[in-house]
């Protein structure tokens, strides 16, 4: 089977600093894989390294198929990124910027729309249709977002922090989407800071990857009993568990 996505030796220098890399990270289809690291460390970059807006050294497979030699919608059709801060400075609805998502298919406005509803109904966002994106709040921002993710229905998800600006129940909420989506087939990589809110996407065996200086840390498995320990050295503070969730230590 291919691998959803393959980077060998990718690196990202941007004005003379290394941001990313060298790395090397396969992710094969269907695999669920956390990206965990210090503020700094790289783990936006890698994600935009995958989706090819961040220029740098190395290759880059997605699909089988060379990064370069696909076009936008193609792209598209393999993979659906959520940034951290979603930028929306026109006046869309946020129904129009949902049905706009689906710019890769070849459809009917009708069917767009329709798909765009059901995704922004599946993320508790169906009452911000006709809402123009800039005025909402970043929490709603953030869920219209994920609308957008979903209704491209690509096989592979970029996410960067899909929690942010959502409150605790909210983040629960995202988090078990993703879970559900993941189960649904869908290949994920997940940029998070908070390692407790992936035991609601239902996943013990799924990957975390720690990134460190651009480079990588470790990659090991959530359950790992070593993990404490692992993720202490990647922030620099002592990591209990308790009941299954992990603390840092005060000093």
């Amino acid at each position: 089977m291919t691998d959803a996505l393959a980077m060998q030796g990718v690196s990202v220098t941007v004005r003379g600093r290394r941001l990313l890399g060298p790395v090397d990270l396969v992710i094969g289809q269907g695999e669920f894989v956390a990206v965990v690291g210090p503020n700094g460390a790289g783990k936006s970059t890698l994600l935009r390294a995958a989706l090819g807006l961040a220029a740098g050294a190395g290759t880059l497979l997605v699909g089988g198929h060379p990064l370069q030699s696909l076009g936008g919608r193609a792209r598209a059709s393999h993979m659906a990124w959520l940034p951290q801060q979603p930028q929306v400075t026109e006046p869309l609805s946020a129904l129009e910027l949902v049905r706009a998502a689906r710019f890769r298919f070849t459809e009917s406005s009708a069917a767009a729309e329709t798909a765009a509803l059901a995704a922004l109904q599946r993320t508790g966002a169906a009452d911000l249709a006709a809402c123009r994106v800039p005025d909402l709040s970043g929490g709603e921002q953030q869920r219209v977002a994920l609308a957008c993710l979903l209704a491209q229905d690509a096989p592979t998800l970029l996410l960067d922090e899909p929690a942010n600006h959502l409150d605790p129940a909210q983040q629960i909420t995202v988090y078990r989407l993703i879970g559900e989506l993941w189960r649904q087939g869908r290949t994920v990589l997940c940029v998070t800071h908070d390692v407790n809110l992936l035991r609601h996407v239902g996943a013990p065996a799924a990957r975390l990857v720690g990134l460190n200086g651009g480079a990588l840390a470790f990659d090991t498995r959530l359950s790992d009993p070593l993990l404490p320990g692992l993720l202490g050295s990647l922030f620099g503070v002592r990591m209990a568990e308790v009941s299954g969730r992990l603390f840092a230590e005060a000093p």
